[in-house]
């Protein structure tokens, strides 16, 4: 199979590495072509602390990919998650040239690149600048000020960072598998991109993303990120609590979580026990699915305690008409989305990365677990800001009309220069006839 026009997703989480390679249909839907995963062992919380065992992993994902859509990887879009991400709000200036008569795509990217330049603190690295609103000589609140006259332009950007030697990392781990990183992106802004709608994210929408070691956060509103943080809280946790609580093996853990837990303890049946293995000449253990409940809520009270207080410090608690999105793996427990609503009083749905999805025959790809995946193919067909889309369209169709009238230019040249050639060819013959009838009447 042709490799043209692929995209591959790597998301290296904490509990599992995995690989989706996708393609645009004629539909523009995302059609999925392969998908693989393993289990990710050197990961903890997003940061990778064993090479070795995070290369095996995303050898194998990569390769399971690459064998069921019959194609060979070479360039994977990563994501980045982990609690050293951090997120700030940085204003930027430009002076234009008062005989400027209006405001280019140019300006606009050179004040994004400007803020590249920023100080940040001590081993961090720029990964993302959004932009946010624009202010025109004093004019705020402009979505896009391409077109628009003014001297000076002003601008809010949202300013993502990451510990450069978890980048280092991750970027190692790549390059080692034998793979080229195309592009690093934030886990919770690819994950938007699947499972959030343009009226979602119009309307305020928070996103959270529960993962293995962490979950990450991403407020929209008015089409425009507003904030991004990562809770160093996830499904593991969870984990290990029943693994504690209920004296069991961390395998036996998950399972009971997976299999049996809810996140509301009272809708729980009192009498309803599962019975477990026990250790060598141990009988079996007997676990209550109420405890157990009560272990699994305790902790997601915390977690979402935290999402609470992210809501509030945005500044935008009161402006999410679109409520609350729960994806990733986190957001299969039984009951969650009701937890959530009840504790932060706004509409909780589960996000499912259905809506960019063509016709799949992959369907455990449509799981809220693999949604930072299909985000990272899908951004490797959108850009992650819509405008920044439009700005690319308007530079290639500008680009494409340059190149048309510079065609039609040539066109005209060379029926010029060919009049020229025909019109001195013309004279000469003119001359040479006129010269022969001249001495021929000469001689008569």
């Amino acid at each position: 199979m042709e490799n043209d026009n692929l995209i591959v997703g790597l998301d290296i989480g904490t509990t599992k590495i995995c690989a989706i390679i996708g393609r645009k249909n004629e539909f523009g839907k995302l059609e999925v072509l392969g998908m693989g995963r393993a289990v990710s062992d050197g990961v903890i919380r997003g940061i990778v602390t064993n090479i070795d065992k995070t290369v095996n992993a995303i050898q194998k994902a990569v390769q399971d990919a690459s064998d069921m859509a019959d194609v060979n990887i070479g360039e994977v879009i990563v994501g980045i998650a982990g609690q050293h991400i951090k997120s700030t709000v940085h204003h930027g200036v430009t002076i234009r040239r008062q005989n400027q008569d209006e405001i280019t795509i140019e300006d606009v990217r050179g004040l994004s690149n400007d803020m590249e330049n920023i100080v940040v603190p001590p081993g961090n690295s720029i990964i993302h600048v959004m932009p946010q609103d624009y202010t025109v000589d004093y004019e705020d609140g402009i979505k896009d000020p391409v077109g628009m006259s003014g001297s000076r332009l002003e601008a809010d950007f949202h300013i993502i960072t990451a510990q450069t030697t978890a980048i280092n990392n991750i970027n190692r781990c790549v390059k080692r598998a034998n793979l080229n990183s195309q592009d690093l992106i934030l886990e919770p802004l690819a994950s938007s991109l699947s499972v959030l709608g343009d009226i979602d994210k119009e309307a305020g929408v928070c996103l959270v993303d529960i993962g293995g070691g962490t979950t990450d956060i991403a407020i929209f509103y008015d089409n425009i990120i507003r904030h991004t943080a990562v809770i160093p809280l996830g499904g593991n946790i969870i984990t290990t609590d029943i693994k504690e609580g209920c004296m069991v093996l961390h395998h036996q853990a998950e399972l009971l979580k997976t299999k049996f837990g809810k996140a509301i303890a009272e809708e729980a049946n009192p009498n309803e026990i599962v019975s477990i293995p026990g250790l060598r000449n141990r009988p079996p253990k007997e676990i209550s699915i109420r405890n157990l409940a009560a272990i699994i809520q305790a902790r997601m009270e915390e977690i979402i305690e935290y999402v609470q207080n992210e809501l509030v410090a945005s500044g935008h608690y009161k402006k999410l008409a679109a409520g609350i999105v729960l994806t990733g793996g986190g957001a299969q427990l039984q009951g969650v989305a009701q937890l959530f609503e009840y504790m932060t009083g706004l509409d909780t749905r589960i996000g499912y990365p259905n809506e960019h999805l063509g016709k799949c025959k992959i369907e455990e790809v449509k799981s809220p677990m693999y949604a930072t995946t299909v985000g990272l193919v899908l951004a490797g067909f959108k850009s992650l800001d819509d405008r920044e889309t439009s700005y690319n369209e308007r530079s290639v169709d500008a680009g494409n009309g340059v190149n048309q009238n510079l065609k039609v230019k040539q066109n005209d040249k060379i029926h010029l220069n060919a009049d020229k050639l025909f019109s001195r060819i013309g004279s000469r013959i003119k001359d040479i006839i006129g010269g022969d009838v001249g001495d021929e009447g000469g001689n008569y």
